[in-house]
């Protein structure tokens, strides 16, 4: 059973890098949209229309793109030229490409200067550069079939120009909770590669192509005060990027910590500059009792407002009633509206896709012009327990006083503890292990090493098995972990499958009109964070420390108190009781996108679905099943099941 390529993303904004050949002229062709939007090979190299079109010095196509909620800069300097993508526009960039030696010199200068939340394109004596961010937030996928080499931040754009179907494993991989590196970045589309974001695509003036490293993480090495200072500067720079240009600015206020510093971020970035401002900070009530979320919202407002000398007139407050928040699995079986805009593949978060619209509607129902939120600050500041082992080492007595408060807090027992922290396996042979039969890890299982061991969900039919077990073994043989030790290699790790797990609430503000931004995930907050001691960074006696420091001059003081987190289960719970029947709705005889492709047995989540309070649901999630079902209709409407098969 072999999928089709998907339907053109008309809807979607994207870019595509093009080789200066016939077959890249052709290719342009093949582009979907208005049959005259890349224009004639003689005109300028910027068109007017929807989209716009850089050109190599033969006049043929060298870069198309397609962005309207982003930003577009360019520059020119004889036959090299250089545009980035991004949030907001970027002023001196003929001065840097002039002054760059070639390709590498000028990535570096650039890195220097972005806050890290553009992608960027550059050709230099005959080669192209084609990079994205280092938090994978902006990535960068090739063609690697037969014929020349196609680049985009689209991997579904690339499988449409070459005629690409769709990947069974890539999409059965999709079916676990979380995938480890290199498997995330495995595309669901054969012959599309993903670039790994620590490295460019070179395509090369001959034809050929390759990749060249141009980001390193930080050694961790500054201590508190310096650290937080440089985090309070790439914070502000981060959302002084995204709210450029704007006036009215919506902030989602949870009554988090992440969110409210974004909140008073944004309420000092936008009290500092000359004209009126609007700031809208949109919270949604909890339906439990003990949630403490509304509660810190409703004071950071108030604080927010009585500050002397830092008020903002526009400052306004959207307080949801949680009765009126969609819950969890609402509207999963609805049919993919005309505006709705696939995600390069199946997210996770997909099955909260009315609660996260419902959020976002009601900013561009406001006016806002972005919409900011905190993702990435549990990535980023909780610190995990893998990187407290990394002190062991060197730092054994910090390393055990961190692992053993983790250890109290959660139950771990305490000879696995120590058999937890002395026995890392090396990667490769973690990853060979990374998923099994064997019974699903419980919270008292010490977590100190790559990852988590995972267990297959039931209603993974054999063949699906079979292709995950296969697609771990062969990644294994050659993977490298992103960092020596195990720690550092699952904090990036953690934050490249957050900044990908962010792209589905990007396209939803696309099909609104409405850009929606997550400033902790620029690589310059990144790099800050992970500069930091981390005997300074995760402290147990202490909620996020190192973000607590950052902001201390910008939110006020109480809110900086909070040590709690609230989580959503009850809505979940609720969720799969209330809409069982929709739910049952995608499992049902010929319904199911994956029952047709062999990869999950219908019947089963069916099952589960008629009795949502199963201790089955406790086990294992059905949400990657339920987002891959989501994803396939989507991807592939309005004939979504001829499509599929052939």
């Amino acid at each position: 059973m072999t999928g089709r390529p998907p339907p053109p993303p008309h809807a979607r904004d994207c870019f595509v890098v093009l080789p200066d050949t016939v077959a890249g002229q052709a290719a342009a062709g093949r582009l979907p949209g208005p049959a005259d939007a890349y224009g004639p090979p003689a005109e300028v190299s910027r068109s007017d229309g929807p989209a716009q079109v850089f050109r190599y010095p033969s006049g043929r196509p060298w870069l198309i793109v397609r962005a309207p909620l982003r930003r577009v800069s360019s520059a020119e300097h004889g036959p090299d030229a250089v545009v980035l993508i991004g949030p907001s526009a970027v002023p001196d960039l003929g001065t840097h490409l002039g002054a760059a030696r070639d390709n590498t010199d000028l990535h570096h200068r650039l890195a220097r200067k972005l806050p890290g939340t553009h992608h960027v394109i550059s050709r230099m004596s005959g080669d192209s550069w084609v990079r994205g961010t280092a938090s994978g937030l902006r990535r960068v996928y090739a063609t690697s079939g037969p014929g020349p080499c196609l680049a985009s931040d689209r991997p579904a754009v690339l499988a449409h120009l070459t005629g690409a179907g769709l990947d069974e494993t890539g999409l059965a991989l999709r079916l676990l909770d979380f995938l480890p590196h290199p498997l995330g970045g495995r595309p669901v589309w054969r012959g599309v590669t993903e670039t790994d974001p620590a490295y460019a695509l070179v395509l090369r003036g001959d034809g050929t192509h390759g990749t060249r490293r141009w980001w390193h993480a930080p050694d961790a090495e500054l201590p508190m005060e310096e650290g937080a200072l440089r985090l309070g500067e790439a914070l502000g720079r981060s959302v002084g990027g995204h709210l450029a240009g704007h006036t009215r600015v919506s902030c989602e206020l949870s009554g988090g910590l992440d969110s409210t510093s974004l909140a008073f971020l944004a309420r000092r970035h936008l009290t500092g500059r000359a004209g009126p401002a609007e700031l809208a900070l949109l919270t949604v009530a909890s339906r439990e009792s003990h949630a403490e979320d509304e509660t810190w919202a409703r004071r950071a407002v108030d604080l927010a407002r009585a500050e002397p000398g830092a008020g903002l007139p526009g400052l306004t407050h959207d307080l949801v009633p949680a009765d009126e928040a969609p819950l969890f699995y609402a509207g999963v079986n609805a049919p993919p509206g005309p505006g709705d805009v696939p995600t390069d593949e199946p997210l996770p978060v997909a099955p909260a896709r009315a609660r996260a619209r419902m959020l976002l509607a009601r900013a561009a129902a406001g006016g806002s012009q972005c919409h900011l939120t905190g993702y990435g600050g549990d990535e980023l500041f909780m610190g995990l327990p893998a990187a407290c082992g990394d002190l062991f080492p060197g730092q054994p007595l910090a390393a055990w006083n961190r692992v053993g408060a983790v250890r109290h807090q959660l139950g771990w027992p305490l000879a696995a503890t120590v058999r937890a922290l002395l026995t890392r396996p090396a990667y490769r042979t973690w990853l060979a292990g990374a998923v099994t039969d064997a019974a699903p890890p419980t919270s008292r299982t010490p977590q100190l090493t790559w990852g988590v061991r995972q267990t297959l969900p039931p209603w993974l039919t054999p063949d699906a098995r079979a292709l995950v077990r296969d697609a771990f073994r062969e990644a294994a043989a050659t993977a490298e972990p992103l960092a020596a030790r195990p720690g550092r290699h699952l904090d990036l790790d953690t934050i490249r499958i957050g900044a990908r797990h962010f792209q589905a609430m990007e396209e939803y503000g696309l099909e609104l009109g409405l850009p929606v931004a997550a400033p902790l995930y620029a690589d310059h907050v990144i790099e800050a964070t992970l500069a930091v001691r981390l005997t300074d960074r995760i402290d147990p006696a202490r909620y996020k420390p190192l973000l607590v420091e950052a902001v201390r001059d910008t939110v006020p003081a109480p809110l900086l108190a909070r040590t709690t987190k609230d989580h959503m289960n009850g809505d979940h719970i609720q969720g799969l009781a209330q809409h069982a029947d929709a739910l049952r709705e995608l499992w049902g005889p010929g319904a199911s996108g994956l029952a047709a492709l062999g990869l999950v047995d219908a019947r089963q989540l069916d099952a589960l679905a008629v009795d949502p309070y199963a201790p089955l649901h406790t086990r294992h999630s059905i949400d990657p099943a339920v987002a891959c079902e989501m994803w396939l209709r989507a991807a592939h409407a309005p004939s979504r099941r001829e499509a599929l098969t052939q």
